[in-house]
């Protein structure tokens, strides 16, 4: 449910999603990044959100924001259910924290240990719907098929530049 225009509620737990501040709690995000997700506009950045709302998310070595999400605000975000991790809201909490945690003392590496691989660990500590075998691919299936775009500029600056460079290169296939 949509009110006040940028304001939307989790129905469990009446937690406010404040866009406009960038409060997504109980959410996994997700922004394009440059260049990849111009290509491939499956692949993007995600971060986790506290029950503050606050992002998390594993930017870059030895490196999680806090409050500041990388490659900009976000897209897409995925809405999920507190009470389907254990602990709860407390659960949920700690999980994102330790999680955190770790990664701050962890290399980063794009192809296997990277921002998708940190919410996935969040998960698997929560043991988000009785799973801990969360991954970066299933994650990335999940946003694709359950997440919401942000505003229609979020749905934009995902695909404009794919539909750009492949409506391109199948003229020049075409015609040169």
């Amino acid at each position: 449910m949509v009110e006040n225009g940028e304001m939307e509620y989790n129905s469990t737990f009446r937690a406010k999603i404040d866009k406009s501040k960038d409060r997504y709690p109980f959410c996994i995000v997700w922004t394009p990044i440059p260049l990849l997700t111009w290509l491939f506009p499956f692949i993007g950045h995600m971060g986790i959100a506290l029950s503050s709302g606050v992002i998390r998310d594993f930017d870059g070595p030895y490196h999680v924001s806090e409050d500041n999400f990388g490659f900009g605000r976000p897209a897409k975000y995925w809405m999920l259910d507190p009470s389907r991790s254990r602990g709860g809201v407390s659960g949920w909490d700690a999980a994102v924290t330790e999680a955190s945690d770790i990664y701050k003392l962890r290399p980063h590496n794009i192809f296997c240990d990277n921002c998708h691989s940190h919410v996935a660990m969040a998960m698997n500590m929560m043991q988000y719907s009785n799973k801990t075998n969360w991954n970066m691919f299933w994650l990335a299936a999940m946003m694709l098929s359950f997440s919401k775009y942000v505003n229609f500029w979020g749905f934009i600056k995902t695909w404009l530049p794919f539909a750009i460079i492949s409506t391109t290169a199948i003229i020049l296939y075409l015609y040169v």
